[in-house]
């Protein structure tokens, strides 16, 4: 369930590319996140291709997850909330580009994609099955641990 919660999340983050992040007090300019930030698109597809790659393990991956993808979509989950969220309390780069900016609405979509992001990455990375030194219903002692 979590890659899929999780994609849902990059679907949302995906959109909100696509709408207003950013407009001046007066709205004489708005900016889409497309517009606004290489960055914001450029986390979107990051996102789509882990996506991808997560549904492709949930057939391929022994336990249907491989920890090291979904540690690094939860990740990049938080990057995309926190991203979106630096634009709610201050747009990046307001002061050299010289505007009042403040966020819309394709900001707290973006924010809300973020988070559905992350909560479903840690849903599917807080299961066992990924792990390697996982068999069954007990973990096996690798002798790490011994003193």
């Amino acid at each position: 369930m979590g890659a899929y919660v999780a994609t849902a999340g990059v679907l949302v983050f995906l959109i909100s590319v696509f709408l207003d992040w950013v407009s001046t007090q007066d709205d004489s300019v708005t900016g889409s996140g497309y517009e606004t930030d290489t960055s914001i698109p450029l986390v979107a597809y990051l996102g789509l291709g882990l996506a991808a790659a997560l549904l492709y393990a949930l057939n391929r991956a022994r336990g249907r997850q491989h920890r090291g993808l979904s540690l690094t979509t939860m990740a990049a989950g938080v990057a995309a909330t926190l991203l979106a969220l630096s634009y709610v309390i201050d747009a990046p780069g307001a002061l050299e580009r010289g505007g009042d900016y403040s966020a819309e609405i394709g900001t707290w979509i973006g924010l809300i994609g973020g988070l559905v992001w992350t909560v479903g990455a840690f849903l599917l990375a807080k299961e066992p099955e990924g792990d390697d030194d996982w068999h069954g219903a007990e973990r096996v002692d690798t002798g790490r641990n011994a003193h």
